[in-house]
Order: C-alpha cells, then sequence, then structure tokens
C-alpha cells in the first residue's frame, strides 16, 4: 500500500534495543512465549501458560491481581524483577528484527521495530476496527505501569517485489544464522535476525518512506500508543509503538472470524427472537460440517451458525425492514451489509437487547472453544464467517471502521521474542 503523497507521509520504521529472554535463565523460550492478550482464553489459558514456565511472559501482559491497579503494579514488578535478575536482557545494538513464522504449509516473514504514531486521519496508519474504551484504559495502565511496549502489533503493507527495498533485506537476513529459533505447542517455528547495518537499515527506512500500511491485529493497543503519546507530550519514546510490518504482497495474511459466545441467553431463546425477522433452519453436525454449511450460506449473504446445547442452527436472510430499521443508513452498503454490523445492530442490540459488556459476550478466536465455552455456561455460540481481505482494506482506505473485533488476521506474531522498553 503506497500513501499518496510525498515521502516524508509514509511509515518511519526505528530501530531499538529489544528486551529478550536469556535462553540460560529460562527452562525453553517455547515455554516463556504467549499468544497475543487477547486470544488468550481466561481463566484457563492464562493458568496454564503460568504454568509452563515462572517467566512465561503472560504474567507481564495479563497479570493476575484483584483491581486494575494491583494488575498493573505486579506487572511493572514482575518486570524490574526479571530485569535486575537477568532474565530478560536489552541487546546492546539498537536494531530492527526480522521475525518468520514457519511451519508445512506456511510461512510468514516481516519486520519488527519502533514506528512513528500518526492518528487515522493522516492516512498512514489505516484502522479497519472500532475499538472498546475500557479495553483501550485497561491497556493503557499496563504500559504506563510498565514503561513498555510488550507485544507487536501486526501491520501490514504492499510492497514492490520480493528481491527489492525492504523485502530484499528481509530475505537476505533470513538467509542467515538467527539470534534465536523455537518451535511452539502450535506446531510453528519462530525465528528471529537483527539488523544492525546501517546500509541494510538505510534500504528499509527509504523503502517504508511512502508505504500505508493496514492495522490487522491490534487496534486496542494502537489506540493505546497514541492516547499515551498525548499524555507523555512531543518528542519522548512514547512518539512510537512496537509492530510487526508484513509485505502482504510477498506474504498473504489469513483472514479468519473472530466469534462471540452470549453468556446469559440460552439458545432456545436465542432462536425463538428471531424468528419471523431472519430465517432460521437446523444444520446437521458436527462442528466442521456445520461450518461448511456457515461457508455456503455467506456466500450469498449474512449468515451466522448459532449453537450451544450440541445442534446447530443457521440464521440468514434478514427481513430488509429489520436492516433498515436498525443499521445506521449513513455508511457505505458494503459495511452495512457486513456480518458484523448485522450482527450488532440487528441481532445483538434490537432482537436480543444485549449490551456490548464483558460480562455478556465473550469475542473467542477459535470456534471450537466458543461452542466449548458456550455449553459449559448455558449461553450461546455466535459463528461467524470470515470478511474478505479486500473487503477489509477497501473500508479502511475510505475511513470507514468496522464493528469490533470483525476479523482476525494471522498467523499473529507470538509475544515473548521481544519487547521495546520506553524507561
Amino acid at each position: 500500500m503506497t500513501t499518496p503523497g510525498n515521502a516524508e507521509h509514509g511509515l518511519r520504521l526505528i530501530p531499538f534495543n529489544g528486551l529478550r529472554y536469556v535462553p540460560e535463565r529460562v527452562g525453553s523460550l517455547a515455554a516463556v512465549t504467549s499468544p497475543p492478550y487477547d486470544v488468550v482464553v481466561r481463566p484457563d489459558g492464562v493458568d496454564y501458560l503460568e504454568s509452563a514456565d515462572p517467566h512465561n511472559i503472560v504474567r507481564l501482559i495479563l497479570p493476575q491481581a484483584g483491581t486494575p491497579a494491583a494488575r498493573n503494579e505486579q506487572a511493572a514488578r514482575t518486570l524490574h524483577d526479571w530485569l535486575a535478575a537477568g532474565v530478560l536482557s536489552a541487546d546492546p545494538r539498537p536494531a530492527l528484527y526480522v521475525y518468520e513464522q514457519r511451519k508445512p504449509g506456511l510461512l510468514q516473514r516481516g519486520v519488527i521495530g519502533a514506528l512513528a504514531l500518526s492518528p487515522a486521519e493522516a492516512g498512514v496508519v489505516l484502522p479497519h476496527e472500532d475499538v472498546m474504551p475500557d479495553v483501550v484504559t485497561d491497556r493503557a495502565g499496563l504500559m504506563r505501569a510498565t514503561s513498555a511496549n510488550l507485544e507487536p502489533l501486526l501491520l501490514t503493507y504492499r510492497g514492490d517485489g520480493p528481491g527489492t527495498g525492504a523485502a530484499g533485506v528481509v530475505e537476505e537476513t533470513a538467509a542467515r544464522e538467527p539470534l534465536l529459533s523455537t518451535v511452539t505447542e502450535d506446531g510453528f517455528r519462530h525465528s528471529l535476525w537483527a539488523i544492525t547495518d546501517p546500509d541494510e537499515l538505510a534500504v528499509v527506512t527509504a523503502d517504508l518512506a511512502h508505504r500505508q500500511a493496514l492495522i490487522a491485529d491490534g487496534h486496542h493497543r494502537w489506540a493505546t500508543y497514541l492516547r499515551l503519546q498525548e499524555e507523555h507530550g512531543p518528542a519522548t519514546p512514547w512518539d512510537f509503538g512496537l509492530v510487526l510490518l508484513v509485505d502482504t504482497a510477498r506474504y498473504p495474511l489469513q483472514v479468519r472470524a473472530i466469534h462471540r459466545m452470549l453468556r446469559r441467553l440460552p439458545l432456545s431463546e436465542a432462536l425463538a427472537k428471531v424468528e419471523g425477522s431472519l430465517r432460521v433452519r437446523p444444520v446437521e453436525g458436527p462442528l466442521p460440517l456445520a461450518l461448511e454449511a456457515l461457508a455456503d450460506a455467506s456466500e450469498r449473504g449474512n449468515a451466522f451458525l448459532l449453537t450451544g446445547d450440541g445442534s446447530y442452527h443457521l440464521v440468514t436472510d434478514p427481513d430488509p425492514a429489520l436492516i433498515e430499521r436498525t443499521v445506521r443508513p449513513d455508511r457505505p452498503e458494503a459495511w452495512r451489509r457486513l456480518d458484523a454490523t448485522v450482527l450488532h445492530a440487528s441481532l445483538l442490540d434490537a432482537l436480543w437487547q444485549i449490551p456490548d459488556a464483558p460480562e455478556h459476550i465473550s469475542y473467542i478466536h477459535d470456534a471450537a472453544a466458543t461452542v466449548a465455552m458456550a455449553e459449559r455456561h448455558g449461553g450461546t455460540a455466535v459463528l461467524l464467517h470470515p470478511v474478505r481481505e479486500e473487503v477489509v482494506r477497501d473500508l479502511a482506505r475510505q475511513g470507514v471502521t468496522m464493528p469490533r473485533k470483525s476479523t482476525s488476521f494471522g498467523p499473529k506474531p507470538a509475544t515473548g521474542l521481544v519487547l521495546r522498553s520506553l524507561g
């Protein structure tokens, strides 16, 4: 993605002294990593990761305590203790980091660095989803207390070709011996290299200077970066935020759906309340077969898969009058017809009357985990089909944000391989 206007309005990615685990001080690098904070399913995921290694990064990104203030204080104290004990150590030279994720059939590479912050209206970094203010407040408290960017956001841009500019430096760097390489439980091999050569850094800087990026994953953390930048004023380390930039001309990302689990709405009640306004029909399980039916139905319009008691139900074909009555008219038609738009405006708000609050709705990336949680709580799992990437980009370029948690781009970077201190 190339920005309109001149080069000074493009991406500015700078090297930093990465904070990394000292391998000799931990059980294994794989054991101290974690998925991004919003992918960890609480409380099971946190407990599991904490038990994997006493220094697992989840103790920083999702500290466990009674109040937000206590959690933030605990994370700051833990980070201080790990630095003092040599569990984490800063690299001696500022670097950009080439990061690779690999498993059979999938290879993704990108560059991790500190990216100059800019508001959406500048047209340099494009958000595509709305954010929840309480999550931004939560992440801001954690970053403020630790004075650190604990995990990189995932951003995408479109390069010119595999052998030129930043893409060429990435490929050349990945042919060398990595700083670290580890295989996590999900089968991914994660490798990291440092770019410290001034000439190579200059090539990356020049190439990115006229690019435009899309936030693929990390809207709440980007909003947090902007809030903390405003708090600290100009010309501070808070003018930059930790990101992973992936050239999707070279390495296309996968786009997945994010599902909803309605904690206080039993499936029978959910189905009864949509009857007459949408078409409801049972479909055969098990889950993979039901998801195929959802994919087929999504080709023809809005479609949702509801479950929670072992049965599966397709909900499709919303009444046009319902859409007109509930979906705001001042947005592009592509936005008005998004599954997430219709789900939130027409079903959650109008038919089910469920507040978008954590005690009512959980957002979960994995379909099977969503179903299991719904069955455990006696609630309703609402499974969605992914949005096409070109729809996301087109709306972002128009300055239109999608409903929060509309998409899940991946693979996501593992948390814990490199951190950035702002202290």
